[in-house]
């Protein structure tokens, strides 16, 4: 199944919000829509994101005729509305900012540069597949027979075009004959675990049991857990890297209890303009998120609620970062710019 693809004029999104209760899809025909479901998270993940966002740029000049000047305009309202939508994931910037750039560099009619748009959408969309499968394959050597392994938030198929970052790191030493067991964080305030990363471990038989976030350490002390493996939604030069709220406290569990703990991310969210990640942006989101679920209150109204939907794991507590380039280790400084510029 499909997150995301090009349905004639519009792009076709499977709704995260429903599940796993219901499979639901949204039919976006203007790029506010597809907007308003990355807001919403309708669409999740770095990867993911990146790719609707590009599929979106193409719809916005769906309808664009006459000067070229005219066409560049409309890209770039659709740019700055789409990038307004997650400011912590460097991939949506990164697919924006590649399209805009094919854009400029093509010539021809309307036509033609919508038809090259869409070709370097869809370009997109397949090498994040690719590189998410590579991404597997050079994961999965660092998983062992019998591992129990922890994972925080979704960072799946349901995160990405296809295959998935950590999960498809599981999926690879699943299919490569490993018997593992997957401990799945719920991971609050909106259950992405329990209700994505068990929904797609389930459907692909990998054996594993869901705990509640403050579990964890309970679990790694009994010696169950051998390795952590999580997503990433921006990585700094030195190796820092943003995930899903609660991702830091998880790392500072592993090394006080001497598991590795690895990153697993596409190049593309490797973002060597930021020294570190102080400099990376932490999405704040609406307070409902926290007090409220399945549209009951669960705290009292009129309290201070802060919802900071990720926090940052410093390169100290990384054991390795796992791309679709390769197992890059410490010092990150120098092995992510060195493995990156192959």
């Amino acid at each position: 199944m499909k997150t995301i693809e090009w349905c004639k004029s519009c792009v076709r999104i499977l709704d995260q919000r429903k599940l796993p209760l219901s499979t639901e899809f949204l039919e976006c025909r203007d790029y506010h829509e597809v907007a308003s479901a990355i807001k919403t998270l309708a669409v999740r993940g770095a990867p993911a994101i990146g790719v609707a966002a590009a599929m979106a740029m193409v719809l916005s000049i769906t309808d664009c005729r006459g000067e070229r000047e005219n066409l560049i305009r409309k890209l770039e309202e659709a740019r700055n509305t789409l990038a307004a939508t997650r400011p912590t994931a460097v991939n949506l910037m990164w697919a924006l900012d590649r399209i805009m750039k094919k854009a400029q560099e093509t010539d021809g009619s309307s036509e033609d540069i919508r038809a090259t748009l869409m070709e370097e959408a869809a370009l997109i969309a397949d090498e994040d597949e690719r590189m998410c499968r590579s991404i597997g394959e050079f994961g999965a050597e660092l998983i062992e027979d019998g591992n129990g392994v922890l994972t925080h938030c979704n960072a799946g198929s349901l995160a990405t075009f296809g295959y998935g970052t950590a999960l498809g790191v599981l999926r690879s030493a699943h299919r490569n004959g490993k018997k593992i067991h997957v401990y799945v964080d719920e991971t609050r305030p909106l259950l992405q675990g329990a209700r994505l990363t068990s929904w797609e471990l389930k459907e692909e038989g990998i054996p594993f049991t869901l705990i509640t976030d403050s579990m964890a350490g309970y679990f790694m002390k009994k010696g169950v857990i051998q390795r952590v493996i999580v997503g990433a939604d921006r990585i700094a030069a030195n190796g820092d890297a943003a995930n899903k709220i609660g991702t830091y406290s998880v790392a500072v569990l592993s090394h006080a209890h001497s598991i590795p703990f690895y990153v697993a991310a596409p190049y593309s969210t490797v973002d060597l303009s930021i020294d570190n990640g102080d400099h990376i942006i932490i999405e704040e989101r609406s307070h409902d998120e926290v007090t409220i679920m399945g549209g009951t209150r669960i705290a009292p109204p009129g309290i201070e609620v802060a919802n900071p939907a990720f926090d940052v794991t410093p390169n100290s507590y990384i054991s390795a970062i796992i791309t679709d380039k390769g197992v890059i280790t410490p010092p990150f400084v120098e092995n992510l710019k060195e493995v990156l510029s192959q």
